[in-house]
């Protein structure tokens, strides 16, 4: 498989890892109103992927990546314990773990995967579950995808899902979701290269209205989205 056809299928909405059911906390962000038409979806999306999944997530993978490079297997089970420290409500934690284990399954039928790390990913799925992006990251690594190239994947999947979403419950049309696309897509180049050489010391992931968005969601009573 070449390294764009790897790419296309890992960034795919069609990933069979349930992504397509979470939202985030978008849903609770419309029900109360701070999102309510296209500009408020772009500056809410925007506001997720630069600064949430870029400076956090996107540096796991980014960090699970270079760990791969020597099947540092121990490096892997302390990113994922970290990045699980960062999942600040149960909706959060449960979506990571979901989408981790579906990612495992996938990688446990991906020729290329040492025995070794195919190994430590069912010992972290018995201990405490596996975070997506550490799975994610083993899938990439196994079609043999450069870091930058797989940051790419990785965040542009984040905004075709949020797009989709959006799309969906704030409600847009399809020409605004394909604006959307564009105008955010044209910054994920940054964001990945940003990811790519962050420290992990200076990883954060400080979004205070995600995350009330995402307890409140918790209690939501009429829903289409898990989170």
């Amino acid at each position: 498989m070449s390294a764009l056809a790897a790419l296309l299928q890992l960034s795919s909405a069609t990933l069979p890892v349930g992504a397509y059911s979470y939202s985030q906390g978008l849903e609770s962000a419309v029900e109360t109103g701070h999102v309510r038409d296209e500009r408020t979806a772009r500056d809410w999306i925007a506001m997720v992927l630069a600064e949430g999944m870029t400076p956090c997530e996107a540096v796991i993978v980014a960090q699970a990546l270079a760990a791969l490079t020597c099947a540092d297997v121990e490096r892997l089970r302390a990113l994922n314990m970290q990045f699980l420290a960062t999942r600040e409500t149960r909706e959060l934690l449960a979506e990571t773990l979901q989408m981790g284990r579906s990612m495992r399954l996938l990688v446990a039928a991906t020729p290329g995967v040492e025995a070794t790390v195919q190994d430590a990913l069912l010992r972290l799925e018995a201990d405490g579950g596996i975070a997506y992006p550490i799975a994610w990251a083993v899938a990439a690594a196994a079609r043999d995808l450069d870091a930058h190239t797989a940051l790419t994947g990785y965040l542009y999947a984040a905004l075709e899902n949020l797009v989709l979403a959006a799309v969906k419950i704030v409600p847009l049309g399809q020409n605004a979701g394909q604006r959307l696309l564009s105008e955010l897509g044209a910054r994920v180049d940054a964001w990945a290269e940003q990811a790519r050489t962050l420290p992990l010391a200076a990883m954060t992931n400080f979004l205070p209205g995600q995350i009330l968005a995402s307890m409140h969601h918790e209690h939501q009573h009429t829903r289409l989205f898990r989170s």
